[in-house]
């Protein structure tokens, strides 16, 4: 039963980063620590709606979390885990 809890949660994790612009968020926070949106969107070309759209919903799944400074919010990964799952697929035969 505890192994199906955790395959339920996996699954849920690998779904919620299971998007392009979701993964270079990632990858970007990853090599940076913390970024504030308009750092995230102008980085990445897309629109700022957009990208806050991804980072609300990964940050209610759990992979990401903020830093308020003043007026600036910047997000950060909860755990570099995720990042590093996305290193392996890199890695594997299934991109190459």
């Amino acid at each position: 039963m505890e192994n199906d809890k955790q395959i339920d949660k996996a699954a849920y994790v690998l779904k919620a980063v299971a998007h392009p612009l979701r993964i270079r968020i990632i990858q970007m926070l990853n090599e940076n620590t913390e970024l504030n949106v308009s750092t995230i969107y102008k980085n990445l070309n897309a629109e700022q709606s957009l990208i806050s759209h991804h980072l609300i919903n990964m940050r209610d799944k759990g992979i990401l979390d903020i830093r308020r400074s003043g007026k600036n919010i910047f997000y950060f990964l909860v755990d570099t885990a995720v990042a590093e799952i996305i290193e392996c697929i890199y890695k594997s035969k299934i991109v190459q």
